[in-house]
């Protein structure tokens, strides 16, 4: 597999990685987990990102990982325990950071992310944003300073907030989530810039925004009353592409992401070893073509902003709970 600079780290990351959140109890038995995680790594795959807040992934990955010789970067974030959380105690992140720790049968974690610091009405992580000044920053200081994390990230979905953190220099890594990829561009207004001026390792994840571009949803795109007329249309042109090309959505998918030299790293949300060859697979046809890209560009552009309500994951194949979409704004 083809390898990329983390940024400034020093680490070289393959250009495919693998999500956590899937080799958790939301994508099935352990074993397939492990099956799953063991063949990665035989394909090349050598960073594996997970989070609190995935389920049970922590510990599924701290019974899988010492099983692998080969080097794993890890990364992990902080937030969502210990309930209620509380981002501006101390204590209660240098807990979660122990308790990820020992979960992951690991003293020492190579990057620990904040996990949506872009959310300050959420969570109020900042006593400025700007400066990137606040309890957090203070523990990560220390976990630096003590050789217990390696690199500091940022892991959020946000483009915006996240592009005034990056400024700060305070962080070596990024990972964006739900606005980086062949349908959803915001990061590339002005978060992938930023962090590419800061040298910053750049991670790509959701490719296919959770599930939305991983095949065709032909009726739901015709039938969902949340979907923006927008978004509809949008859909339709690029399932007409699809059927043009004879090529699947999450092929196109994740050759669009692997043109940009800037992204380190594209985090693949695989359940199984198939899943893992399909995606290791589409990547190893390499980018996609100018010619392609320009058409992908035109599509992109019938939305060139997320309309308004939407949901980050657009429910295809489950039940919407939210508000209808009203247009774009």
């Amino acid at each position: 597999m083809e390898l990329r600079a983390l940024g400034s780290t020093g680490l070289s990351v393959g250009v495919v990685s693998l999500g956590g959140l899937f080799v958790s109890a939301a994508g099935g038995p352990f074993e397939r987990a492990r099956e799953a995680v063991h063949h990665a790594v035989v394909r090349g795959v050598n960073y594996v990102d997970t989070a609190p807040m995935y389920l049970d992934s922590e510990e599924v990955l701290g019974r899988i990982l010492p099983e692998i010789s080969a080097p794993v970067i890890l990364s992990t974030k902080l937030g969502a325990r210990p309930q209620p959380f509380d981002p501006r105690d101390g204590a209660a992140l240098l807990e979660s950071f122990e308790t990820s720790c020992r979960l992951l049968g690991r003293r020492q974690i190579d990057i620990l992310m904040i996990h949506e610091p872009d959310r300050p009405r959420q969570f109020d992580w900042w006593e400025a944003m700007d400066a990137a000044r606040g309890p957090v920053m203070e523990v990560i200081d220390r976990l630096k300073g003590e050789g217990r994390i390696r690199f500091a990230g940022l892991g959020g979905t946000t483009a915006y907030d996240m592009a005034r953190l990056i400024r700060t220099g305070r962080f070596d890594v990024v990972l964006t989530a739900f606005n980086t990829s062949l349908m959803w561009r915001e990061a590339w207004h002005e978060l992938i810039p930023a962090a590419a001026e800061q040298g910053m390792g750049i991670i790509a994840a959701s490719p296919l925004q959770q599930g939305a571009l991983a095949r065709i949803w032909r009726d739901e795109v015709e039938s969902a009353d949340w979907l923006s007329k927008p978004r509809r249309e949008q859909f339709r042109a690029l399932y007409a592409l699809v059927d043009e090309l004879d090529v699947s959505v999450p092929e196109l998918s994740l050759r669009f992401l692997l043109a940009d030299p800037r992204l380190s790293t594209i985090l693949m949300g695989a359940r199984s070893v198939e899943e893992v060859d399909s995606n290791i697979d589409a990547v190893a046809k390499g980018p996609l073509p100018p010619a392609l890209m320009a058409r992908l560009d035109e599509i992109a552009a019938m939305v060139p902003f997320r309309p308004h309500d939407e949901p980050f994951a657009l429910p295809f194949g489950r039940p919407y709970a939210g508000t209808p979409a009203v247009g774009p704004i």
